[in-house]
């Protein structure tokens, strides 16, 4: 696999469990999380996002700040888990929205947890449920940015290498469970916390307080358990 977007592909579809955040008690399937994110995709192209564009989001661990990375990614625009960052699409949390009322011209709000306020803001999950589940059309390459952290940007190869480096010194498979407790704005959450279960059929989880029993990983900023990893220890610098 070469590119983010291979992960997503239309034949890795099944009933396995893709994500499980426990706080609102959220679960996707690959097939909702790969459907859901050819149209999370498609929702931010509506907000004229293209390939080489940048794409803003809240780094709350929640689906819809997932998808809208995994998304943007099949679009060959680069993702900021920050949403102060300069892009063409910000999503935030609904309760943030007047935050963001005043984005300069040509950026594009869009929010999700409920109804937006204001009449020119995107509901996310309003226009994600009426999308058509499409294959974006772009062609992306392991050399294109896919996301971007304190001023670094990190191509689809970077990321790919180092998520199949965490599957194999933590011998991650499809019966795996890797728990992340680590904030996404950090690149490193991304890579072993999504892509690197992503890549073995495995299942994502978000835990809600206590240990993440059974988990074969554990993503997070402390790094105390014994088979867990730090976001530091992702990347390389």
């Amino acid at each position: 696999m070469d590119v983010i977007g291979d992960l997503m592909a239309r034949d890795r579809r099944s009933d396995r469990l893709a994500l499980r955040v426990d706080g609102p008690g959220r679960t996707y399937t690959y097939h909702d999380l790969i459907t859901t994110s050819y149209k999370a995709g498609n929702v931010l192209r509506y907000l004229g996002v293209r390939k080489g564009g940048h794409v803003a989001i809240e780094p709350t661990l929640l689906p819809e700040p997932i998808l809208t990375f995994l998304g943007a990614a099949q679009l060959g625009a680069t993702t900021a888990f920050d949403p102060q960052f300069e892009a063409r699409a910000t999503v935030v949390d609904v309760e943030r929205e007047s935050e963001f009322e005043a984005l300069p011209p040509g950026q594009k709000l869009a929010v999700f947890g409920g109804p937006p306020t204001n009449s020119t803001t995107t509901h996310w999950e309003q226009e994600v449920w009426s999308e058509n589940p499409a294959v974006h059309p772009e062609i992306v390459t392991s050399n294109d940015p896919a996301l971007v952290a304190n001023d670094r940007e990190y191509t689809h190869g970077d990321l790919l290498a180092a998520a199949k480096r965490v599957v194999s010194d933590f011998d991650l498979d499809e019966d795996d469970t890797v728990a992340v407790r680590a904030p996404l704005s950090h690149p490193g959450t991304a890579v072993a916390g999504i892509l690197a279960p992503l890549l073995v059929g495995g299942t994502i989880r978000v835990p809600d307080g206590g240990d993440p029993v059974g988990a074969a990983l554990v993503v997070s900023e402390q790094g105390t358990e014994s088979n867990a990893l730090t976001p530091d220890e992702v990347l390389d610098d």
